[in-house]
């Protein structure tokens, strides 16, 4: 099940990071280890509208569709993923809001990492 939307052309990363996760049983369970926790996000498209998914990397592995406390502009989070951009800039310049502990945030950098090479944004 495709989690892209059309409305939210950025959304196809997280076909590109739960297809990276899948790919490898050992990798996966590695990102788990690290991750340890729930990763949430909620993107805004031009048009205001706004729509959640998260990355589970605290037990299953998985990406999926669901709610997030916080969010930020959905051209943002594709140029994070498109490795176009970092993180820390997106957060010190309030663009990426992030909600919870801050230092498990920086635990998502080798999924997303590794997802750079299969999303075409």
């Amino acid at each position: 099940m495709s989690l892209k939307n059309d409305s939210f052309p950025s959304s196809a990363a997280f076909d590109a990071i739960n297809s990276s996760l899948q790919s490898d049983d050992a990798e996966r369970k590695d990102a788990v280890k690290r991750g340890s926790a729930i990763f949430a996000f909620t993107l805004k498209n031009k048009e205001g509208k706004e729509e959640s998914w998260h990355i589970d990397l605290k037990e299953s592995g998985f990406a999926g569709k669901g709610t997030a406390p916080e969010g930020k502009k959905a051209d943002e989070f594709g140029k994070l993923v498109a490795g176009k951009t970092q993180a820390q800039r997106l957060f010190m310049s309030g663009k990426l809001k992030i909600k919870g502990d801050v230092m498990k945030a920086t635990k998502m950098e080798p999924v997303l990492k590794k997802a750079q090479t299969k999303a075409k944004l």
